[in-house]
């Protein structure tokens, strides 16, 4: 049985009952939440190492980081310093989008050091794999996708994106309306090339009912993606982008009525005023299932700062519902990232995803903030450290610059705004 299968048995599993002391929430409540489909834990049993994350309503936003070798930048021993940065800085999930090298070694590596839900999206080894041998991507078949999705489930990743709502209506809705950046989605890419050199429907949404199954055999999470996510503000909340949405929202009902859990993938970029719309849209069409947004990013001339860009709009979107935010490093539209732009991107996102939990009345988000007010009243430093979302940062920072006081520190020594007046209340 899949952990949504036991839920809605009304049984709690060990699952469950861990994520719900988590997350400081009651186990029945948490159940009930989870067999309607509104929270996924993904986890495949066979990844026995990883740590248990909850994606949903009532759950604090959870922060993915996207590791992964491309062309040209195979090593592995870089993909481990990703790791262990993207870990460091206190990412909830990692995602490996190796598109080059011997991909399911690599993978077997991440897997075996990753103590955090490990999510990967099939198509990119396919498409590896049939390039390697000498054919393009236009070659592919349903069975070299199906062989893929099978393969990574009994390797034991927890959740997966697959672009199952791209359909040949949408792209159509794309030609008709004009897009500037038309699909900036690489697996959406990839299956749109496929559609129109085939003259043929997506191939994985023909065969969603077999996906499901093999979802269904290993528990993972279904991760429907959003190929036609905006790339840019211009094409933000389209008909294409819409039309993909409702699909997914249809697919999510059957993946539910096989006992699969869901997570429904959204843009992209997105202005600042558009936002709550997109937030309310997904809950709306897709029945209230876990949404997971890369960004969104508010500008599209933040290049260098993407990351920052990201963080804005993903505080926005997860205030107004949004349960998962996918991080953007500085180098994002630039470069692959390295191990310092991964740290400093699932930094940023987390304070993204901390501030959200805040606005949304999450009490240990509220107490936390609460607490570090406290040390900061009473100069306790070590507690202050302890509280930070970075600590290694901020220790880091204050011992470069020691104060001569060692309660203060260098921006207003002796004229401490809280240590003056502490002494003059307690009559010092």
């Amino acid at each position: 049985m899949t952990q949504l299968d036991i839920a809605r048995s009304g049984k709690i599993s060990e699952e469950l009952a861990t994520v719900a002391e988590q997350e400081g929430v009651d186990a029945e409540t948490l159940r009930r939440s989870m067999a309607a489909g509104r929270v996924s834990i993904p986890h495949n049993p066979l990844h026995e190492k990883a740590e248990l994350r909850g994606v949903g309503e009532g759950m604090k936003v959870k922060v993915n980081a996207n590791i992964g070798a491309s062309p040209g930048h195979e090593d592995m021993e870089q993909e481990r310093l990703k790791l262990k940065a993207a870990l460091d800085a206190g990412a909830d999930a990692i995602m490996d989008l190796s598109i080059a090298g011997k991909l399911g070694s690599l993978r077997g590596q991440i897997l075996e050091n990753c103590p955090v839900p490990l999510g990967t999206v099939p198509i990119y080894q396919a498409a590896t794999d049939i390039t390697a041998g000498g054919r393009g991507i236009v070659d592919l078949t349903i069975d070299d996708i199906l062989r893929v999705v099978e393969e990574q489930a009994r390797e034991g990743v927890d959740f997966m994106t697959l672009h199952t709502g791209l359909t040949r209506g949408a792209l159509e809705r794309m030609r008709k309306e004009g897009r500037v950046l038309d699909i900036v989605s690489r697996g959406g890419s990839f299956l749109a090339c496929w559609m129109v050199a085939n003259k043929a429907e997506n191939p994985l949404y023909e065969n969603f009912d077999k996906i499901v199954e093999i979802a269904h055999e290993y528990d993972v999470t279904l991760s429907l993606g959003d190929a036609c996510r905006p790339g840019c503000l211009a094409d933000a909340t389209d008909r294409t982008q819409i039309h993909e949405l409702i699909t997914l929202g249809e697919q999510t009902q059957q993946a539910w009525d096989a006992g699969v859990q869901v997570i429904i993938e959204g843009p992209g970029h997105v202005p600042m005023n558009q936002i709550r719309a997109n937030m309310e849209l997904q809950k709306r069409l897709c029945h209230n299932a876990p949404f997971y947004v890369l960004g969104p990013l508010v500008t599209d001339v933040a290049a260098g700062r993407d990351h920052v860009a990201c963080a804005i709009g993903g505080a926005i979107a997860a205030e107004a519902g949004a349960d998962f935010l996918c991080y953007v490093t500085p180098s994002e539209h630039l470069a692959l990232p390295g191990p310092d732009d991964v740290y400093e991107g699932v930094a940023v996102t987390r304070i993204a995803a901390h501030a959200a939990d805040i606005a949304r009345g999450n009490p240990q988000a509220v107490q936390r903030d609460r607490a570090m007010a406290q040390a900061r009243s009473d100069m306790d430093w070590d507690a202050i450290y302890s509280l930070c979302l970075d600590p290694a940062t901020a220790r880091k920072i204050r011992e470069n610059r020691s104060p001569e006081d060692e309660e203060v520190c260098t921006m207003c020594g002796k004229f401490c705004a809280v240590k003056l007046l502490k002494e003059h209340l307690s009559g010092e």
